[in-house]
């Protein structure tokens, strides 16, 4: 049932490496919950609108309520050290289709560093594979250790890669302190439920007022390249540089 017009839609970030999933996992969460929520997605991508035209082709809702973000810059940039253009696209969005129950905001692929700003989302999701390799999740980083929920994505494929999911998953587990941790194949019904539960116990925690965004970050300090003339490599940590209260 659509929100209230007057409280404010819940933002999802879904973020981790290139090649994870994560435009599959925003359909696969569209399929189930379209039909009950009334959802919206922006994506983000540097250069192109690739993830919102797969999501649109997928027909898994409106093409208009399926936005682009084009970053030209770093993906983290727009999702954490200057929201502006996300902010505006998810308000424009709402404005648009109100009231909206879930926005889903998927950031462009990037390392394990990357997390969003809790000033553009409520809550978040970071996801792993198993394609990327059993140590994966022993290398921590803020998205693995401290986002809202891990999964560990396209655990079927565990046996074609040499990889044992249950292992990734508890390695995950012994490095967040609690947080919860859901091993994910498009093809287990069962761990499609899961996740569609963590969801929708976020959007009942939003609208109750016991839901309180946590920043997962700063990320860790890292270099853009290579040293120009004049210029070294500029390590920084990307401290939130303001408190940002909706």
């Amino acid at each position: 049932m659509p929100d209230s017009p007057t409280r404010r839609t819940l933002r999802l970030g879904v973020c981790g490496p290139v090649g994870t999933g994560k435009s599959s996992l925003i359909a696969m969460l569209c399929r189930e919950l379209a039909d009950r929520l009334s959802l919206g997605v922006i994506t983000n991508d540097i250069y192109t609108d690739e993830d919102a035209r797969f999501l649109r082709s997928a027909g898994v809702l409106d093409p208009a309520r399926i936005r682009a973000v084009e970053t030209g810059a770093c993906p983290h940039t727009a999702i954490r050290d200057d929201i502006t253009a996300n902010l505006m696209a998810v308000e424009d969005l709402e404005a648009d289709f109100a009231p909206l129950d879930l926005v889903l905001v998927e950031s462009g692929g990037d390392n394990l560093t990357a997390t969003f700003s809790p000033a553009l989302v409520d809550t978040q999701i970071f996801l792993i594979d198993v394609a990327g390799g059993g140590d994966v999740a022993r290398k921590g980083g803020p998205g693995i250790t401290r986002a809202d929920l891990l999964v560990v994505n396209k655990t079927d494929l565990g046996p074609y890669v040499g990889v044992d999911p249950a292992q990734m998953v508890s390695d995950a587990g012994s490095v967040r302190d609690g947080r919860p941790v859901i091993a994910l194949s498009a093809h287990d019904p069962a761990s499609i439920a899961e996740l569609v539960a963590w969801v929708i116990g976020r959007l009942a925690a939003h609208r109750d007022g016991s839901l309180h965004p946590a920043d997962p970050g700063p990320m860790a300090p890292h270099s853009h390249g290579p040293s120009h003339e004049g210029h070294g490599d500029h390590d920084h940590d990307h401290a939130l540089a303001a408190d940002h209260v909706h």
